[in-house]
């Protein structure tokens, strides 16, 4: 019997294009009132009235993809960008010179062996939550497994410093550009607002991981045989060693670029809080980076621009995502039936208290991320619903946002999801064997994305 497999997300999108086009032959148009609000078009609930629908054909179809690229070429060019000038970053190799620097400090100080697991974990978690490191975890996966090895840890542990750490930071994420960024400004809503608070989600989401995290390798170090990996292990000792003796530390220009990186993060923030900063100004902030950082980090105008070019190139994926996802959207804008689909998905979500009406938003983000796992594609397709849908269940749109960012946190367990595939091959773990160990901390995630989003429903976040 053939095993099943589900179609990448491209086929996904294009299956969806097809059933929104055969959709406006079926469903009735439909209208809400709207009024202005603090610049915001906003749906006046109980105002939806049936109008008539107009149908989009073949050449509707056709033309949804390269509507879409149009439609959403601000966000697109966004990304573009900051995808080049993060491979340029990567490109002068400070990141990797960073971790190599604190693993070996561990071999002289108890400090260090006690706090390797916080640190590296906090360190990937703020990647994921301020540039959005995804797939960039995935070759960290070759240091890590030994390291953890080397420490009397398993390959779970070495795994999920730099896979679940990511991961966390890209679910509870404060400045990320390719889902907070991208939702936001969807939605409607100033970009990177609301920071106050997810600041705090992150903290609680990354300190929560930590402590299971290390309770579960100080476990693992006292009874090695309770490794779901154990037997795997045995052989991995035999075959790696981490050789730290050739590295002779961080050079001033690795310093040097890290504490640039570090200044665009402060610039962009003051930039979005005192000065209203949006796409254009933060995209020209990561560009002008990407320049300096190349310069400091002594790489030839040929390397700089290779690699802000290959860094840009893969992000193209990304793109035609969203382009294809805000296709979707257009055909269902032009056709008048998204308040028809608004209408038909108010009950769903409806509830007694906002507070479950957001988190059955959650749950919803959740299903939908075991189909399409790019952050900005879920974001692209799904937010020009949940945002006006918010407005009709009585939950802001910043809190939709955040019920949008909780449903990535179930990418490290489900088995469609690219990053999750690639990193258990590379580890050579089996995707079984990693699921059944996920499972108490998928329920953790669960019960702490439920507990998170009552607050901001109880302060009415904007």
């Amino acid at each position: 019997m053939k095993k099943f497999k589900l179609p990448n997300t491209f086929v996904l999108l294009c299956g969806i294009l097809a059933m929104i086009a055969l959709a406006t032959w079926l469903v009735p148009g439909g209208k809400f009132d709207t009024q202005l609000v603090n610049g915001k078009q906003l749906i006046i609930p109980g105002t939806f009235h049936y109008v008539d629908n107009k149908p989009q054909g073949l050449a509707a179809l056709m033309m949804a993809p390269i509507k879409g690229f149009v439609d959403a070429s601000l966000i697109i060019g966004f990304i573009l960008i900051v995808g080049g000038a993060f491979a340029v970053l990567q490109k002068t190799e400070a990141f990797d010179s960073l971790i190599k620097a604190i693993a070996k400090a561990h071999t002289s100080s108890r400090f260090v062996r006690a706090a390797i697991i916080p640190v590296f974990f906090t360190m990937f978690s703020l990647g994921g939550a301020t540039f959005g490191m995804n797939e960039e975890a995935i070759p960290f996966i070759l240091i890590f497994v030994p390291l953890a090895l080397a420490l009397g840890y398993d390959t779970i542990t070495g795994v999920s410093i730099p896979f679940i750490g990511s991961q966390v930071g890209f679910s509870a994420a404060f400045l990320n550009p390719f889902n907070v960024g991208i939702a936001q400004g969807i939605a409607g809503v100033p970009i990177f607002s609301g920071i106050g608070y997810r600041l705090i989600v992150w903290a609680i989401a990354t300190a929560v991981s930590i402590v299971f995290l290390m309770w579960y390798a100080a476990r693992i170090k006292r009874h090695p045989e309770k490794s779901p990996t154990y037997l795997l292990d045995i052989e991995k000792r035999s075959e790696h060693s981490m050789d730290l003796d050739s590295f002779a530390g961080m050079t001033r220009t690795h310093r040097a670029v890290l504490w640039i990186f570090m200044a665009t993060l402060l610039t962009m923030v003051v930039g979005v809080v005192k000065y209203d900063w949006f796409i254009d100004e933060i995209a020209a902030l990561f560009l002008v980076m990407a320049i300096v950082v190349g310069l400091v980090g002594r790489l030839d105008m040929d390397s700089l621009v290779a690699s802000f070019v290959q860094g840009a190139r893969d992000m193209v994926s990304v793109a035609l995502v969203i382009a294809l996802a805000r296709g979707t959207m257009i055909l269902a804008r032009d056709a008048q039936i998204i308040d028809t689909m608004l209408h038909a998905l108010t009950p769903l979500v409806a509830s007694s208290s906002p507070v479950f009406a957001a988190q059955k938003m959650f749950f919803m983000q959740s299903v939908i991320n075991f189909f399409i796992h790019s952050g900005s594609g879920q974001a692209a397709l799904t937010m020009p619903i949940m945002a006006p849908l918010a407005d009709l269940v009585g939950v802001t749109r910043q809190t939709a946002i955040l019920a949008f960012q909780f449903g990535e946190f179930t990418t490290p367990m489900i088995p469609t999801s690219g990053i999750t595939v690639g990193v258990l091959a590379l580890a050579r773990v089996p995707w079984i064997t990693w699921a059944k160990w996920m499972i108490p901390l998928q329920l953790i995630y669960l019960v702490l994305a439920l507990l998170l989003l009552i607050p901001p429903c109880l302060m009415h976040w904007q």
